[in-house]
């Protein structure tokens, strides 16, 4: 008998067919013989429809009340789910994350999960019940509910399965795998058998929506055996795994990411300590900066950057407001760019992988803006009108649908 977490997101159980869905899949790995343990995400787009109410009320409510408004979107998915699988003569239980010992800091809205509590799971597994858990969400040291951010989902699951010891984490979704890009780019993408974590965390970084990076982080440092599968088919889906050199192929996925704005700025005094003005400024304000270019004129330098297009009001009105302290010239910014990346653990022992990108793209002719490299990663900052030819190009010269 094996211990399987499962996780299925707010799509996978939208709608009434979609819940019964679910619950007979689910039904199908307990009748196997399995303990098993399900996070579930709020159906839809029940967490947008709470978001629109709370802005209805008060645009700026505080984090705290945010928290307790969006986990309730969860509560509704586990107990309709529960209530399914109840209808199929199946025993289970829905448990809330205060209910199911899920401990995390006191960061509203995007808490950290700092430990699990899994006695009252040990019991109900005990009972050999189904357990179905609200991801998303916690508990604080205060007793008060918080959500768990971007992807909150995936990183209860992984955590879940890691503070059990289970044997898997199936992560559900509405691909079947992982894809060396996004199908709806290039139909030819080729699903994956297996990805290593680093690889993983790379494109879950940089774009791939199908697993977040906190979940494979976690995966990754607990060992988590992670397997992402479709929750509309029974297709094997990809094995995320630490991958053995001998397994290792040159590029493994290229990806596209939207949410990317450039900020320049100009004129910067060529003295020491400059960049550390900016970057620290920003980072002090929750600013995460990625690509970073320095050019060196006779006396005066230029640092170019990017963050999230969501972050660039913000980035630009903090540095027009210390634009004295900084002493800069003139601030340039642009969202109409999109970061596009080759992902590949064999990069690193093979030269020539980024000419071999950056040649695909001259083929295509598409310009390159900036350029951000590690062992196992290329980016490429280009025109939003050209990310998905630039996909499709670099797609088709790694030969990735071979």
């Amino acid at each position: 008998m094996a211990l399987i977490v499962q996780k299925f997101g707010g799509s996978s159980v939208a709608d009434k067919e979609r819940v019964m869905r679910v619950a007979n899949r689910i039904v199908d790995t307990y009748k196997e013989g399995n303990s098993v343990v399900v996070a579930v995400s709020a159906q839809g787009d029940t967490t947008d429809d709470l978001i629109a109410k709370a802005q209805e009320i008060n645009p700026n409510a505080s984090k705290r009340e945010m928290d307790m408004l969006l986990s309730t979107g969860e509560q509704i998915s586990i107990a309709l789910l529960a209530m399914a699988i109840e209808s199929l003569g199946y025993p289970v239980v829905s448990l809330t994350g205060r209910q199911a010992g899920i401990k995390c800091d006191s960061n509203y809205g995007s808490a950290k999960i700092d430990n699990i509590q899994v006695q009252r799971l040990k019991n109900e597994l005990d009972s050999k019940r189904i357990v179905i858990v609200a991801g998303f969400q916690g508990i604080n040291k205060a007793d008060d509910v918080v959500t768990l951010g971007r992807g909150g989902s995936d990183t209860t699951a992984v955590a879940l399965a890691a503070a059990l010891g289970a044997d898997v984490c199936e992560i559900f979704t509405d691909v079947e795998g992982v894809y060396t890009t996004d199908p709806r780019i290039v139909k030819e993408a080729k699903k994956l058998d297996d990805i290593s974590y680093d690889e993983m965390l790379e494109l879950a970084s940089l774009g791939a929506n199908v697993l977040h990076n906190r979940s494979v982080e976690m995966a990754k440092k607990y060992n988590v055996n992670l397997v992402v599968r479709s929750s509309f088919n029974r297709e094997p889906g990809t094995v995320v795994k630490e991958v053995n050199s001998v397994e290792k192929m040159l590029v493994r996925g290229v990806t596209r990411d939207n949410d990317v704005a450039r900020i320049a700025l100009l004129g910067i005094e060529d003295a020491p300590g400059e960049a550390f003005k900016i970057f620290s400024l920003l980072a002090k304000h929750g600013i995460n900066v990625d690509i970073i270019l320095q050019s060196i004129g006779r006396d005066t330098k230029d640092i170019s950057f990017t963050v999230t297009e969501s972050n660039l009001d913000k980035a630009i009105k903090l540095l027009e407001e210390k634009k004295d302290y900084i002493g800069y010239h003139e601030l340039k910014q642009r969202s109409d760019v999109s970061k596009v990346s080759i992902v590949g653990a064999g990069m690193v022992n093979n030269p020539g992988v980024a000419a071999q990108m950056f040649e695909a793209l001259y083929d295509a002719g598409i310009n390159i803006h900036m350029i951000s490299t590690s062992e196992i990663k290329v980016s490429v900052l280009v025109n939003s009108k050209n990310a998905e030819r630039a996909v499709a190009a670099i797609h088709d010269k790694f030969h990735l649908a071979d």
